[in-house]
């Protein structure tokens, strides 16, 4: 996306955050891949820094959160709910108290996930990992990070050594309990 169609997105963005959340928002950013490294090839994040106290510490920010979630927590969710509809490839939705990458946040899923049997998963990966995952959605082979692991995971099912480690994985945990 150019930088005068991302700069409209987020002039529009902004405003209806500011109309949902009257007094509470500095500022609004609409973040894509290469801007910070939570967001996926083809996703966008949005970016809300709400008024807090500055330099007053972890707490304090922390404190300001929580108000703001308290104060707003019924137009949070109806603003997470509508963003899909303003911006097609909206994957986060995060509030911040602060620019810096240290201070507390919410984090939202702007689409909830579909797939009743999944269980959602956190792992931290380094530059090299994540290039990896970017380049099988770059490819075409997954539409996004989880995807491409589950994709990933599958692959190892599918070999021989697998199946022969899960058994003796099993013996393992048989003979645990025979102690």
């Amino acid at each position: 996306m150019d930088q005068a169609a991302r700069g409209r997105i987020e002039q529009q963005i902004d405003r209806e955050a500011r109309k949902r959340f009257p007094g509470a928002v500095r500022r609004v950013a609409v973040l894509q891949h290469g801007d910070d490294p939570v967001v996926e090839p083809g996703e966008l994040l949005v970016r809300v820094i709400i008024d807090a106290p500055e330099g007053q510490g972890h707490e304090a920010q922390q404190q300001a959160l929580d108000a703001f979630d308290q104060a707003h927590r019924r137009a949070i969710g109806q603003f997470r709910d509508d963003l899909p509809a303003q911006l097609r490839a909206t994957g986060r939705l995060e509030f911040r108290t602060s620019e810096t990458s240290d201070c507390p946040l919410m984090i939202l899923e702007a689409c909830a996930p579909t797939g009743g049997d999944l269980t959602a998963v956190m792992a931290r990966l380094g530059p090299a990992d994540l290039e990896t995952l970017d380049a099988l959605i770059s490819a075409g082979i997954a539409a996004s990070r989880a995807e491409a692991v589950r994709w990933a995971l599958a692959r190892i099912r599918e070999r021989p050594a697998y199946a022969q480690l899960r058994e003796r994985a099993r013996e393992i945990e048989r003979l645990k309990t025979e102690f």
